[in-house]
């Protein structure tokens, strides 16, 4: 049978009708093909410049939008209006630093930047707004004004077409231990790159690491690092694998015996160790870190493990029993408490390194709710709450050891590939960005967030979602 939603949307036709197109997104530690351009808001500022300056990217200085800089515009018809001013070529992305505005009038700032910006924006280009923490920023006015950052740029991102994208970074600059540049390279590194393809619509907050900031963001950042990712043996899990080993970890992959043949596959392919465990065992933590210590020595410790492994067991919560409902909390959250106690122990060969990382997968689900879902939306949400509290634990932060979580949206895994046809083609396109993401989006979120240089980033859930159309 053929594809009905497909095909209203590929022909010549559904394109006269103005029927959403799906656009290949850029992908990939690739930065836009266009310039940067760089714009302020409310004064000059100076972090952004110094950021970017660190990765070593020259950006253009942003044009404005005002009655003075207009130009007449004359179609073919005869008719002429007003237009703002034009870039002489597509620009790849626009950074606004925003951190110096404090008043409601300064907003007109933005506007002014963002409209020539947005008319010239290439394919799967960038916005990215930086602002300041919106109750740091001491007076009312102020918090208001930069309060309304997170508005404007969901909603210049739910506007934008052609796969481009529009996020907002929040940054600390008025308390003792303000953000730096160094703090901020990784995130605006990752924002402007492919590798946020599925990232739009999304306000991440960079504080300050201290001791343990970590240079640039470099192209193998796990080089020699050992990182640990559970459920690895398709889908989601093997592609994060894949992409740990192509930023040059030494991947040890997990999964029950029932994926042996699939986690053994993944394994064999990019160089890794395969490691069939049930983490539901009450030695699931110990199990991983005796591996760890045999296979790469006693001194040997992980940067990063990855929980991904995760399962659903779908019925609404009136024809749920405790048996079905404790199953899924057991896998989902209950088996990760337990491991992370574990490999956090200092003196544990194999165990958490110093300056490690965890990251969890969770899912708007969690966020948001699902029928049939009531068990996993409770498991993922209790993620976000472990991974809340974990990030602000003082122990953790005289370690270094950073705790994230990212929540996937849309994803077109084989799981996804089963629910009904037109469900899952409708579902793919309440986003902005028109599609389903990929395996390979998850999987660059999470590197992101386990890079040595993101060290200032901890407590937080990044959505790889596309930004959905309903909701925030």
């Amino acid at each position: 049978m053929a594809d009905i939603v497909q095909i209203l949307t590929t022909n010549p036709l559904a394109r006269q009708l103005g029927v959403p197109q799906p656009t290949d997104l850029r992908r990939g530690r690739e930065l836009p093909s266009g310039p940067v351009v760089l714009a302020t808001a409310g004064g000059p500022g100076s972090l952004v410049r110094q950021t970017l300056d660190l990765l070593g990217i020259n950006p253009l200085d942003a044009l404005v939008d005002t009655p003075a800089t207009r130009v007449t515009e004359t179609d073919e018809e005869g008719r002429t209006r007003e237009v703002p001013p034009s870039y002489p070529s597509r620009i790849g992305a626009i950074v606004l630093d925003a951190t110096a505005l404090t008043t409601v009038e300064d907003l007109e700032q933005v506007r002014a930047v963002l409209r020539p910006a947005l008319r010239s924006l290439e394919a799967s280009g960038r916005v990215v707004v930086v602002g300041l923490e919106p109750d740091t920023a001491g007076a009312p006015t102020a918090v208001a004004s930069q309060q309304a950052l997170q508005g404007i740029t969901r909603t210049v991102g739910k506007e934008l077409r052609k796969g481009a994208t529009a996020n907002l970074v929040l940054v600390d600059l008025l308390t003792g231990t303000p953000t730096t540049a160094a703090d901020l390279a990784s995130t605006l590194s990752f924002l402007l790159e492919g590798r946020s393809a599925y990232v739009s619509g999304e306000i991440l907050h960079v504080g300050h690491a201290g001791d343990a900031a970590a240079p640039a963001p470099a192209r193998r950042p796990f080089e020699g690092q050992i990182v640990v990712v559970t459920g690895a043996g398709r889908g989601i899990g093997a592609a994060i694998a894949e992409t740990f080993a192509r930023d040059g970890a030494m991947v040890v992959a997990v999964d029950v015996a029932a994926g042996g043949e699939g986690l053994s596959k993944v394994a064999n392919r990019i160089g890794g160790h395969a490691l069939q465990l049930d983490i539901t065992a009450p030695d699931a933590g110990s199990r991983i870190a005796g591996h760890v210590a045999q296979r790469f020595g006693e001194a040997a410790r992980i940067h990063t493990v990855v929980h991904n492994a995760g399962i659903t067991r779908d019925k609404l919560l009136v024809n749920t029993d405790e048996e079905r409902w404790a199953s899924v909390l057991e896998v989902n959250l209950a088996a990760q408490i337990r491991i992370n106690a574990v490999l956090l122990e200092r003196s544990l060969p194999g165990g958490l390194d110093d300056g490690g990382r965890i990251v969890t997968v969770s899912s708007t689900t969690g966020l948001a709710g699902n029928a049939g879902q009531a068990s996993y939306a409770a498991s993922k949400a209790g993620l976000l709450g472990l991974v809340r509290a974990m990030g602000a634990d003082p122990r953790l932060a005289e370690r270094g050891i950073t705790v994230n979580a990212v929540a996937p949206g849309v994803i077109a895994t084989e799981m996804w590939g089963k629910v009904p046809l037109v469900k899952r083609e409708l579902g793919q396109r309440m986003n902005s960005l028109q599609q389903a993401g990929r395996p390979v989006d998850v999987a660059e979120a999470i590197a992101h967030l386990a890079d040595p240089a993101t060290a200032a980033v901890t407590g937080q859930v990044l959505r790889v979602e596309g930004q959905l159309m309903i909701g925030a």
